[in-house]
């Protein structure tokens, strides 16, 4: 395992223990961000993930949210924001944020770690971007 693989399993592993189940992201990105992750980028529906690290790129194969052929959802920014305060109240799971997610025609998203931004995307070029807030992670 690379050092690079090894760093972002381990902070991975860090924010899941301590973040909140209410509002949660932003300690995962905290803690990815104190790693040396700046960006996170998403790809649905095959679910693969790629994190710009300061050991190296590493990326994270998923398991895709569909099987052979599918049309893309219409993006729909409404339904991507109900999904997205789904997800931050804790009312759904990352896997039921993913499905919710393509539903609402995202084909991806990139999480700019220095920025604190996230930015959705749909195939017809259309974009929401979201900030989130700093926090303060206690050892």
């Amino acid at each position: 395992m690379s050092k690079a693989v090894a760093n972002l399993q381990a902070a991975q592993q860090r924010a899941m223990a301590i973040r909140p189940k209410v509002g949660g992201f932003p300690y995962l990105a905290e803690t990815l961000r104190s790693a040396g992750v700046s960006k996170s980028t998403w790809s649905l529906p095959s679910c693969e993930s790629r994190y710009d690290t300061l050991e190296g790129p590493v990326v994270i194969q998923g398991t895709s949210l569909i099987s052979g052929a599918a049309d893309v959802p219409r993006f729909d920014q409404d339904a991507l924001i109900a999904a997205i305060r789904r997800d931050q109240s804790g009312d759904a799971d990352f896997p039921e944020f993913l499905a919710s997610a393509w539903r609402a025609g995202v084909i991806g998203w990139e999480v700019d770690l220095n920025e604190r931004t996230v930015t959705y995307y749909g195939c017809g070029d259309e974009e929401y971007v979201e900030r989130y807030p700093a926090v303060e992670i206690v050892s």
